[in-house]
Parts: C-alpha cells; structure tokens; sequence
C-alpha cells in the first residue's frame, strides 16, 4: 500500500505547518470573529479551525450567510480521520451505516463533497480524502455512481500544486475500467446503471418492475455524464502525466458518451433528457416497458408527456451537452413542473407516479439537496458557459435563495436527506442516528463558483463571471485558497459598504489584480506563487485513533456511563450535539475527579494531546482543570495543566518525548461531569504506521482463521457476523466493517458462543467486547459462562461481573475460579426481541 506524506494536525493552518507562504493572509476585509458571533447555533465553536481554514463570506441575503457558516460546520461533523494511513476522510450519514465503506464513507455523494472540501485552505483534507478511496483497504469507490475522477480534478484545479491528478492517474483508470468492464455496453455506446445504485431510490423507472427498490437497469442520463467527466479528468491526468495516448484515448470515450447521450437520451417531443431501459422490464401487473425504449415510450404509462425527473439536467453539470438542448431548462422554474418553494421536485409535478412521502427513500416527488445541488451546478454552467434566454441569473439566485432557507428545522439550520418542496419538513427522512446533518451536498461551491463567480481555470488567470444580482449593494468572499494564493473578491456598489473602493475586485495576497465598476464578468492574471520551501516538515500522525480494531492504541477510565461508550472518543470523528450523539461520558460517577488513559502499547513521540470537551449546558459541562499525565514506569507524571472550554478542542502542548502511556485527569465541575467527543494525540513518526501486537496471554486469539483455538456459535446471522470474528485479535463496535458475531434471527431466548483450545488451559477470566447497535443486537440481559469437563457443561463458580448488568459497545470483564477445560463457552439471555452479539472475546490467565 502506498503512502503518502502528511503534515497536517488539527486545527493548526496549513501556512503554520510550513505550507506555502504565498496563502499569507492581507489585512482582514471582514471581522471574522464578528461573523462567527452573528451566528447563534454553533455546536463547533472551535474559531480557530474556522479562520485557519474556511473562506469567509458576506452578502446582502442573511439566510444564505447563515447556510454557509453552517455547511462549514457540517464538514466538521462528518471530518474522519481514519487512521494514521489513511488520513482524512468523510461520512454522509451522520454515524456510520453497515453498507459503508472503511471509516463510514460512501462513493454516491464523493463528487459533492470533493467540490465543497477544495475550498478548505488547507488542501490535506481534500487530498487525503482523494486518496482514500484507492489506498485504504475498504473503501467502495464503485458501489455507487459518482463522478470520483471529476471531482478529484476539480480539487487539482484549486491545489495543483498538491499534484493530485498524475499521481492518482494508475488508479483512476484501473477504477474507469472497472466500470467499463462490469456496466459498459459497447453495442450501445453507454454504460448502464439502476436508480438505487445512483442514489435515487424508488425511482419511477424503477416502480415499473418487481424490484420497485433495485429495478430497472438503464442508460442513464447522469450516470452517463459522470462517466463523460471522469473521462475528460482522466486525459487532464494523462496530459499533466506526459501521457499523450492515454489522453487521446479518454477524450474519445468522452466524445462517445457525449454523442451517445444527446441521439439516444433525448427526447425532442418531450425536450428532456430520459433513461433508456436496458432489457424488457414486467411490472407487478404484467405491464412491459421494453428494451430500448425511454421512460414512458412503454410500460403501462405509455405515451403519457410526463416521465422528466430532475437528473435530467446532470449532463449540464459537467458540461456535457452541445447548444440547442436549452428548452429542457423551460421546465424547472415552472410550478406545473419542477419549482417548488423549497427546491425543485425530482419528478415533474403532473407525473402519474409523483408521490410524496414521509418514509424513507422515496426520488418520486420529494426535494433532495443532492439533486438540487447538482440543477444549480448545471444551471451555473448553462449561464456563465451557454448562450441561451431560457433561464436568467436571477433565476439561479432565486433556487440558491430557496435551498439555503430549505437547510432549516425548526428554525435552526439543519439538513438531512430529502424534505417535502412544499412544507420544507423533513419528517421521515432523518430518522435518528441517521441522516441528520447530511453531508451529501455541495452548497459553499455553489456560492463561491456560482453567486460570486469564481471559476476554477488550469493557468495564471483568475476568471470571476457572478451570477449574483448587481441590484445587491456589496458580498465580498474573502480567504479562497486558490492556486498558491490568498483572493478576495469584493463587490462594493458605490465603495462605501468596505471602503476599499466602488465596483467589483479581485485581490491576491493583498494586492489588487482587476477591477470593474459594473457587475460581470473580470479576468486577471495572478503573480507567479512564491518558491515553496525545499523540505517539508516532518509527517505528523494522530497516535490516539483506533478505528481498526487494534488492541493498541487501548482506552480505560475510571468511570463510564453505561449510556455512552469509549470508543467514541478515539473514532476519528467529532461532534457537540447531544443527539446525535458521539460521547463518553462520566455522568453518575460517584468522583469529584475521573481520568481517562490511552496506552499506545509502545512508545510514541508526542507533543501535543487535543481533547474535545462536550458542554450541553446542565449535566455535562467542561470540567474546572484538566491534567494531562505520563507514566514514566514507576507512578505517574504531569505534563501540563489547562482550564477547558466545550464545544471546541482544548490543545495541551509539551516538549516532544516518547511516551507509552498518557492520562487526563479530570476535576469536574460543581454539580456537573465530565464529557468528551474526541481525544487526539499528536507526535511526529514515519509511514506506513503499525500497531503494536496484541497483549499476550488472551488464549482466544486467532488472527489466521486456521488451527486452534476455534470458535462456534448456536447461531450466527446471515450479514457476516461470524464467530471467527469475535476472536482474531479486533474490537470494532461500529457496524462496518463486519467484525463481530452476533445472534441476529434466531429463533431462542439464549444463544451461546464456545471457544474451542485444542488442548486444555486454565481460565479465570474473561474479557467480552460487547456488540450493540442499538437495534436488533443489544446487550443480553444476562450472561453466564460454562466449561467442559468431557463430561458435560458446567457453570463456573464464584463469578464476578464488572459492569454487573451487561453494557453495549464497551468491555465487560468476568472473573471467576480458575477452571482447566479444553472448550469454555458464553450463554447469553437475550434481551427481550433483541439478540445478543460480541466484536472480540478474550479469555486470559492472568
């Protein structure tokens, strides 16, 4: 596996990791933290990551203000950091789902993450998470349609010189032909592909088959577009890589699909773009739709003039379509098809199928940010890139305006999945743990490219062509990271709202590059980028992460209430919110001082432990002192002492030393206790990381699958919980990847899990790591433990459970007299329907 360098650690700025020093910021056009003090929803109040990394934003139009500041700090909710191989990454789902990829990411919204995350002045978390998904064991950059290579490019074109596109070039074509090889159809010239695995569920394609979820495999519009611009991506690659033919030969796949598309998808008596079905298709009441013919040209809706659902407008997004396609865009600002006051419906309005539903997942009327994020992308291009009069600017700005009042819940800001376009509710589109605060969106690439105009070019010119209205009297967007430059873009009418001069401007690193005093369209050229410096600081890593499963790095504490876990705390993610939640806590500790520890099992070279405090008001509030302590092999030793605040990192530095052993001491304050999201610990080290082994003595273990020791099971489910997982060496509480047994479906009240020596061994103790997705698997009601003597089974005597009442997504410790036996099994009495589940067990001696 390939590893890359990295310097990035926490909230520090790129420039203060010795990053280039051209991004230095010019004298301040906006008060930053005014901005951030306007706005009175923060659950991240950690300001310091908002002026190291975000642009800053300001306009006439609170409500869109207000979405920008929030969708910074939705990237702050699903930020991952995955390990110390892997970097950075991004959830969709606000926890992580069983049919994510390694560390909770999901290929479907990469592309919309990808163009909202090259804003970030930083470029690690962009670049980190580009790799991702072709060097990190797990990632699925194919289990849905996505336009990966595209958006790989488009973070290229903000940090060329991170040189993103020829080094991911191998992997982006062996990741193209993976799909040319599984879904291309050479006689028809496109690729195929089926609404659920676009993301768009219960389609009306798809409600035409027995499968309404997963039918209907077609050519489809968007993902064809995908395919185009992946394609124009991969020459870019192979054109910066020096390698012409394989430049040559994408650009004539993209020419292909471009063709294919416009002949084949396009309906001139309906002026839309439509899926072409791939096979004949029989409903549940024996209606056909035939092969090779587009929605509603058969089936039992055929002839009807409706069918346009709203990713017919993708190929735009990508610039795919040729002039004299623009009359489809007549049909998105109408009410009798798709406008809506809160964002336009996936499916025209009049559609025989158009339904509105309050369950999940339903693209057959609803308004889904994901789709309206990629209509206002291509409606962006049509206007800065077409020639038409279908569709104006003010167009644009009236949808941008109605998607960022659509990001609200009860007035705060928010976003989950879908909403209703009439009502703007979200009900049954987030339901808990689930799609709150959803991260499969752009909306500050929309501003930044689309409403002040700044338009990501492959040379030294700054091209700014806004969509915003001249009627505005100011915006300015200040602090764009932008090729190995610092731009602000100012638009002041009459020069006197920031007081630097009357129309619109462009700056770089302080400096004015053009001015206009009307509003349009500016290009200047930038200053060539100061000279990087020759060496880069050392590679930095977070030593506290465990998402792996490893014995190491290992937390303990002194109390844990039974409602949070552990594992939250170093699971890469951070988050304020008291629902959904990501949190130890020590609520109900009977101490007025609680400690944590992370032993690395070797020691690391550190300097600097992060802790993100929780703070809900009342219950659990930021502790009065906290104490950061090192064991030096005989007792332990300060390092440093801090007064914390919540809701944001308290950072304690020291001295780099390696330390194997580190402990936070806790005061608590009066009539509170003590909460954290996240503990990071930062040190300098080489690449690739491994983990120390395991302790030894766990006479369980198994980490091959062969020989002894063995496990079995009374039962096991059917999704990959097998009991050889419960003990090859990993603890994983969350549910991907599989690593775990559980007795999911069965059919009794009690299950038991056994564990087979070969030859007998003394036990007196035993260690289960229990599974709990608060669902169908959850802690057992009780559990007891049972030996054989080659006779028979028979309990263990003087047992002593810690915690007494099993506890989910934590260990439960068991000792009891000390037994000789060759097998020892686990009976679990499940708890009410629920069953029972463990993600390791071991059984020791000592």
């Amino acid at each position: 596996m390939k590893i890359h360098r990295r310097t990035l650690c926490g909230s520090l700025s790129y420039l203060a990791l010795g990053g280039n020093a051209s991004l230095a910021q010019p004298a301040s056009l906006l008060d930053k933290q005014k901005a951030l003090d306007a706005q009175t929803w923060w659950d991240n109040r950690d300001w310091g990551w908002y002026k190291a990394n975000i642009p800053f934003f300001d306009c006439p139009d609170k409500e869109l203000v207000t979405t920008w500041y929030y969708r910074w700090e939705l990237v702050t909710k699903h930020l991952t950091y995955g390990s110390p191989n892997s970097g950075y990454s991004f959830t969709e789902f606000i926890d992580r789902p069983f049919w994510s990829g390694a560390y909770g990411a999901i290929s479907c919204p990469v592309g919309h993450q990808l163009y909202e995350l090259r804003w970030l002045r930083n470029p690690q978390y962009a670049s980190d998470y580009s790799r991702y998904w072709f060097r990190t064991p797990g990632a699925q950059p194919r289990n849905y349609g996505c336009w990966l290579a595209d958006g790989i490019a488009a973070v290229d074109a903000v940090h060329p010189a991170e040189n993103l596109l020829p080094e991911l070039l191998p992997d982006l074509k062996k990741n193209y032909e993976g799909w040319e090889k599984r879904q291309f159809v050479p006689e028809v010239g496109l690729f195929w592909q089926n609404g659920h695995d676009d993301g768009m569920e219960f389609n009306i394609n798809s409600r035409q088959t027995k499968d309404i979820l997963r039918g209907a495999n077609g050519y489809r519009p968007g993902f064809n577009a995908y395919m185009y611009a992946d394609a124009l991506a991969i020459a870019r690659a192979a054109e910066r890589a020096g390698e012409s033919a394989t430049a040559q030969a994408y650009r004539a796949k993209a020419a292909a699909l471009k063709a294919n598309v416009q002949k084949l998808l396009w309906d001139p008596k309906r002026e839309f773009f439509f899926p072409m079905s791939m096979r004949d298709e029989t409903d549940a009441e024996g209606n056909v739709v035939k092969k090779h013919t587009l929605t509603y040209q058969s089936g039992k809706f055929a002839g009807t003039p409706h069918g346009r659902e709203e990713h017919g407008y993708i190929p735009w997004q990508f610039g795919m379509v040729d002039p004299g396609y623009e009359s489809a865009w007549k049909f998105l600002m109408d009410p009798e098809y798709f406008f809506a006051p809160f964002g336009p419906t996936t499916v025209e309005r009049h559609d025989p199928l158009f339904v509105l539903k309050t369950s999940c997942c339903w693209w057959s009327g609803q308004s889904w940010p994901y789709a309206t994020a990629q209509t206002l992308k291509a409606m962006a291009n049509l206007l800065q890139h077409y020639k038409q009069s279908v569709v104006t600017p003010a167009d644009y700005v009236k949808l941008l305006q109605l998607f960022a009042v659509s990001h609200r819940k009860d007035g705060v800001p928010y976003l989950a999945e879908a909403l209703n376009p009439d009502t703007g509710s979200f009900a049954g589109h987030d339901g808990y743990n689930h799609s709150e605060h959803y991260f499969h969106s752009s909306f500050n690439d929309l501003v930044i490219t689309g409403l002040v105009g700044l338009s990501p070019r492959p040379d030294s010119t700054v091209e700014i062509a806004p969509l915003a209205p001249a009627e505005w009297p100011y915006f300015a967007l200040e602090d764009v990271a932008y090729r190995g430059h610092n731009l602000t873009i100012v638009w002041d009418r009459d020069g006197t709202h920031y007081g630097k001069g009357k129309g619109l401007q462009v700056w770089a690193d302080g400096k004015r590059l053009g001015a206009r005093t009307t509003l349009g369209k500016l290009t200047a050229k930038l200053p060539a980028p100061l000279a990087k410096e020759a060496t880069r600081p050392p590679v930095r890593l977070n030593y506290a992460v465990n998402n792996d499963g490893d014995y190491y790095p290992r937390l303990t504490a002194s109390f844990t209430n039974p409602k949070t876990s552990l594992e939250a705390v170093n699971d890469g993610n951070y988050r304020y919110t008291v629902h959904p939640p990501n949190r130890w806590t020590t609520q109900g500790s009977p101490h007025k001082s609680d400690w944590l520890e992370v032993d690395f099992g070797t020691k690391r070279l550190l300097d600097t432990v992060k802790l993100a405090f929780l703070d809900d008001g009342t219950g659990i509030v930021a502790p009065q002192t906290v104490t950061l302590e090192f064991h030096d092999g005989t007792g332990w030793r300060t390092l440093a002492v801090a007064k914390p605040a919540g809701h944001r990192f308290t950072s304690l530095s020291f001295g780099a030393r390696e330390l194997a052993r580190l402990r936070v001491v806790f005061v608590h304050a009066p009539g509170g206790y003590t909460g954290l999201t996240e503990i990071e610990a930062w040190g300098t080290g080489a690449l690739p990381y491994v983990a120390p082994p395991p302790r030894p003595g766990n006479l369980a273990l198994n980490q091959t699958g062969q020989g002894f020791p063995k496990a079995s099971a009374s039962f096991h489910d059917i999704y990959g919980g097998l009991p050889e997982k419960a003990i090859d060496g990993r603890v994983n509480y969350k549910p991907t990847p599989v690593n775990r047994w559980t007795s999911y479906g069965s059919p009794s009240k009690t299950d038991w899990f056994e564990v087979d020596f070969g030859t007998p061994k003394e036990v007196r103790r035993a260690e289960l790591a229990v599974y709990d997705d608060r669902g169908g698997v959850q802690p057992p009601e009780s559990y007891t433990i049972e030996f054989f003597d080659g006779q028979g089974w028979h309990e263990v005597e003087n047992l002593v459970k810690s915690p007494q009442v099993p506890a989910g997504s934590a260990l439960n410790t068991a000792t009891f007299r000390p037994v000789t036996c060759q097998k020892l099994r686990i009976v679990f009495t499940h708890r009410g329907a629920s069953r029972s589940g463990l993600t390791e067990l071991e059984l020791r001696n000592d």
